[in-house]
């Protein structure tokens, strides 16, 4: 299948979908790594016992056409503020029981809550995290997985592989930066933190909302 990799996609000034196809990369270490992620990603999902996930930001729908494969996963539901990268989405995974639809994460209303909530790689590229959380933890009934970049590990990953040196390996689109430590205080004003795994370079949180 064609991953249809044309990056990077401009929308409403911001880029859209990955900068960096991770999911189709031929470099042996990055599909260690993004193999790795992904293995903690499902296993979360495993021990939450949801069945059904909406996940936010989803870019092309690569994670979400993996969730759906779980066999405990009945129901997936992904949104993405991209007009474009969602109709990406619906041509790239068109035979998967998916339903694709164009939101962006500040306008999620009550129609968008579920079981789980999946936000990954989303946080750091988003002005209004903190907003953007507030109203993630009303949505998630009861469970939220999230995950971001873990700093400064992921820059100093991408110097040595000597991408975006100008910009001291930040990526471009990233305007938020989060240490483990920090980025668990931040969840923690708004979830109870149930798990946390940090497969490199990321950290993973699975959060349970508080109310």
């Amino acid at each position: 299948m064609s991953n249809m990799s044309n990056f990077p996609v401009i929308e409403q000034g911001t880029i859209a979908g990955n900068l960096y196809d991770k999911y189709h990369t031929k470099n042996p270490i990055a599909r260690f790594l993004v193999k790795r992620f992904l293995n903690v990603i499902l296993d979360l999902v495993k021990l939450s016992g949801v069945s059904e996930i909406h996940e936010v930001g989803c870019g092309e729908g690569y994670l979400a056409a993996t969730l759906i494969q779980l066999p405990n996963i009945k129901k997936v539901r992904a949104s993405d503020f991209s007009a474009r990268i969602i109709e990406k989405a619906l041509i790239l995974h068109k035979d998967k029981n998916i339903n694709f639809f164009v939101r962006n994460i500040y306008e999620l209303t009550n129609d968008d809550v579920s079981e789980m909530i999946v936000c990954c790689e989303v946080l750091e590229h988003l002005e209004y995290p903190e907003k953007a959380l507030e109203i993630l933890s009303t949505l998630s009934r009861p469970y939220c997985l999230l995950s971001v970049p873990r700093e400064p590990i992921w820059r100093i990953m991408n110097i040595l592989r000597g991408k975006y040196l100008r910009d001291f390996g930040n990526t471009p689109g990233h305007i938020q930066h989060w240490s483990k430590r920090e980025f668990l205080q931040l969840v923690n004003k708004y979830f109870d933190i149930v798990v946390v795994r940090t497969p490199l370079p990321w950290t993973v949180v699975l959060a349970k909302n508080i109310k």
